[in-house]
């Protein structure tokens, strides 16, 4: 069994920072692609950054050049760092990982995490 556990989030003012991790236990050899979601309150959930197992990230327009995806195999842990935090990041943010299950085989699973609230105001 595999569990995302995240963190990380809380409430900011506009302009500050805050670094969301995805921390995997379990049945995980390592981590393949890692996306992060964002919904914001009433809101459907939208992709908002992708890394690929060959390192390829991309963005939504609206994060693009303030979120950065990465991740650490040695710590099983994604993490999405955001800057220049806006009012309409608000929301909920939730991990979904790819992860390898085991050392022997090419077998792969996708879980999700429980999602972390982020709160923007002033």
């Amino acid at each position: 069994q595999v569990q995302l556990v995240e963190s990380g989030g809380g409430l900011v003012r506009p302009g500050e920072s805050l670094n969301l991790s995805c921390r995997a236990s379990g049945s995980v050899v390592s981590l393949n692609t890692i996306h992060w979601y964002h919904q914001a309150p009433g809101q459907g959930r939208e992709l908002v950054a992708t890394l690929t197992n060959r390192n390829t990230t991309t963005y939504a327009d609206s994060v693009k050049g303030r979120f950065s995806v990465s991740k650490d195999n040695g710590k099983l842990t994604a993490f999405l760092q955001m800057n220049d935090l806006k009012p309409e990041d608000t929301g909920v943010y939730s991990c979904r990982v790819t992860v390898k299950t085991s050392p022997t085989s090419a077998a792969y699973a996708t879980y999700w995490g429980q999602g972390t609230q982020v709160t923007v105001s002033s």
